[in-house]
């Protein structure tokens, strides 16, 4: 603070900020960019440094990680009309002391590059900022010194100090608990979206004028904004209020949620099915209460299955067995060392979310039948998505006979979702609302109903909410469209990847999982799509998949436009392009690497899709057209009719219009005449929430480079 007071006269952007704002920017991270403190990111805004931020900044990779050195510095003072004073030093200006830290960010994706290519040394990054300091740049003679000072920190973790008092310090531990993550590029950051209603698949950040284009989220489908959604909601509200008053045996068993569990039920042609608050509650509860009460239980778990799923078997204290990721051959081999009669369970997935493969799920229920198994299938990722009603992929599995059986509750017999004992699915991504559920026999769920603290214990989900879900299951139930252009949408993204070689991890479902394979690099590519591009991806790293396997993982939806495909398209190549991250090829090269460019030749592995080109349309010219901005989303008139009539009973009937907003109109009294209106509350800051925008450096918005 006190270099930067000294310019405050001389420095017309400076000058105009308080010194508490600035106090506040130089120690909170950016709320977009939680790499950078919030001063840096302002910094690559200065009509000084922000050119050279941004040039210095794409040559990371390269091996010259420096923003600028005292040569270059000077230059562009003298160009911008800026002179220093005699005996003034690279030290003593803002703008290159904002640098130096986007220097030591650099150095270290640098390095993350090295390593991504495949021949990273210890040495390597010594040595550059060896040649660096050595010719001059200022910068780099300090980031050495840190360097190697983090690197020797880091071989050995601090210990934690005792207290004074002698107690323990549990915020010293704490401290070496993050530095970890910090130093093993596995932190996670949280990046401030707000998803707009009206506007899906916009958002806007922590600035509410500030639009991004979501390309991650999981309301796979929209129905977090669908106007028969809404409306049902909202309807709810009036009727029933806000929270549901209790846990389910407690005031909170309400007809919503009765309801919402028969419509589960039928989906999936089960006799019975119980919601909970989320489907991480849902596995972790289920798997829990089945391994704890079965004698001698054994779980044979996927190696790829999701952390609840692990969670309720380690919970449960029974033994679980690994079998590798979609491996039927070591299944059995693992399944045949146990008698028949020993209880057993087989947890898998439909769709595994981070590379977008799909179980063998008939394959797994012959095993299970065989060998007198029980099969767990977690269909979080399908249902929704797949099957003519979105029931998931064990009802895509059989499509033709679903769309014969129509609405009827009973189950096909022989039908792969028949024969699946326990499907458990989510109402938080394809029916855009919140909270889990499971689906079995009526004695199961009743057992684990009777059992599960996860279940008994728990506050119940709002009555809106329960709504909501119930809405988006039966529309969904009764249109197929929007399935049909998600994935029609998913196959054009995937095509103009392929074109550019692009490395998407190879799979038939709606999953795009573009390969980045380093941790840094992955971060700095999400950085650089949001900075520049208004591109929301989030980078997705260990432990949620392998070290060495880092990713983008983006998600495409039936409301995403062709112009925002082409953006989105146009904006992965240049990124990849100025990071140099490794192509399709580049893999190949290298051997492959989480399925990608395993295959000789120029081409990728050829998967294929889950829907057929008969199931989406294409052959007959019924698919549903890419939309085109400004063109409004179909809803469907029957299926929005079927949402409405289910209600009846409880909201009573309605009909015309849809009505998915409730105005309310802000008074025009001013607050200090409005007399029950509070005094504005001050913010208290915290560090993982960044820094108040109410105060803010008043410079100019060129392009930002999140790398600097």
């Amino acid at each position: 603070m006190d270099k930067i007071a000294r310019f405050k006269q001389t420095c017309p952007f400076l000058g105009r900020t308080k010194n508490s704002t600035l106090r506040n920017l130089s120690t909170s991270s950016s709320p977009r960019f939680p790499s950078l403190t919030a001063l840096t990111e302002r910094a690559t805004k200065c009509p000084v440094m922000g050119p050279a931020l941004n040039v210095r900044s794409k040559e990371i990779v390269a091996g010259y990680a420096s923003v600028a050195a005292n040569s270059d510095v000077a230059l562009i003072h003298k160009e911008k009309g800026v002179f220093p004073p005699p005996g003034a030093t690279v030290e003593m200006c803002p703008h290159a002391s904002a640098a130096r830290a986007a220097a030591r960010m650099a150095d270290d994706l640098a390095a993350a590059a090295e390593k991504k290519k495949g021949h990273f040394t210890s040495a390597a990054p010594r040595d550059e900022a060896a040649q660096a300091a050595a010719a001059g740049c200022p910068f780099h003679v300090k980031a050495a010194a840190d360097a190697a000072a983090a690197r020797k920190a880091a071989a050995a973790p601090a210990p934690v100090k005792a207290k004074e008092d002698g107690g323990f310090n549990y915020e010293s531990f704490y401290v070496n608990e993050l530095d970890k993550k910090h130093q093993d590029k596995s932190y996670r950051y949280f990046n401030n979206i707000n998803r707009l209603a009206a506007k899906f698949p916009v958002a806007h950040t922590s600035n509410v004028k500030d639009e991004v284009e979501v390309w991650c989220a999981n309301d796979y489908l929209g129905m977090g904004n669908n106007p028969v959604v809404l409306e049902t909601m909202h309807r709810t509200l009036d009727k029933y209020g806000h929270g549901a008053g209790g846990t389910r045996n407690i005031a909170g068993n309400g007809a919503m949620h009765l309801s919402l569990e028969q419509e589960l039920a039928t989906l999936h042609r089960k006799p019975a099915a119980l919601v909970f608050s989320s489907c991480y509650v849902a596995n972790d509860a289920t798997l829990s209460t089945l391994g704890a009460k079965l004698p001698g239980c054994i779980f044979f778990s996927d190696t790829m299955n999701h952390a609840s799923m692990i969670q309720g078997m380690r919970h449960s204290g029974a033994k679980r067995v690994l079998f590798k990721h979609n491996d039927l051959e070591d299944l059995e081999n693992k399944l045949k060392q146990y008698p028949k009669d020993t209880p057993k369970v087989i947890a898998f997935e439909s769709v595994y979310s981070m590379c977008g493969s799909i179980g063998p799920i008939k394959e797994i229920c012959d095993l299970a039948e065989q060998y007198g198994a029980l099969t767990f299938l977690d269909e979080v990722h399908a249902v929704g998505l797949y099957g003519p009603r979105g029931a998931g992929v064990a009802e895509h599995l059989d499509y033709d006979a679903h769309v014969a059986a129509g609405e009827s509750p009973h189950p096909i017999k022989g039908s792969v979702m028949d024969r699946v004992d326990i499907i458990t699915g989510t109402l938080g991504k394809a029916y855009g609302a919140v909270g889990g559920y499971i689906a079995g026999s009526d004695d199961f769920v009743d057992m684990i109903r009777s059992y599960a603290p996860g279940f008994i214990f728990t506050t119940s989900l709002p009555p809106a909410t329960v709504a909501g879900a119930r809405a988006s299951v039966v529309y969904q139930k009764h249109y197929v469209g929007d399935r049909q252009l998600k994935q029609v949408n998913v196959r054009e993204v995937k095509r103009r990847f392929a074109e550019l070689d692009v490395p998407v991890v190879p799979g038939p479902s709606h999953i795009v999982p573009v390969l980045v394979g380093d941790a840094a690099l992955a971060k700095a590519a999400s950085d650089k799509l949001l900075a520049e591009h208004n591109i929301y991806v989030q980078s997705i790293n260990y432990p949620t998949v392998a070290r060495g396997e880092e990713r983008l993982r983006i998600t495409v939806t039936p409301r995403h436009t062709l112009e925002q495909m082409d953006k989105l398209v146009r904006a992965v190549d240049k990124i990849f392009a100025e990071l140099k991250i490794n192509r399709l090829a580049d893999w190949k090269a290298l051997g492959g690497r989480a399925g990608v460019g395993l295959t000789a030749g120029a081409e990728e592995a050829h998967v294929d899709p889950m829907w057929t080109e008969e199931q989406l349309g294409l052959l007959d010219g019924t698919s549903p057209r890419t939309l085109r901005n400004g063109e409004a989303a179909v809803v469907d008139a029957m299926a929005v009719g079927q949402a409405r009539a289910v209600f009846d009973n409880l909201l009573g009937p309605i009909s015309g219009k849809l009505q998915s907003e409730r105005s309310v109109l802000a008074s025009s009294t001013p607050a200090a005449a409005n007399p029950a209106r509070p005094a504005a509350r001050k913010v208290v800051k915290m560090k993982t929430g960044g820094v108040p925008m109410s105060e803010d450096i008043p410079l100019p918005p060129p392009d930002v480079s999140a790398s600097a």
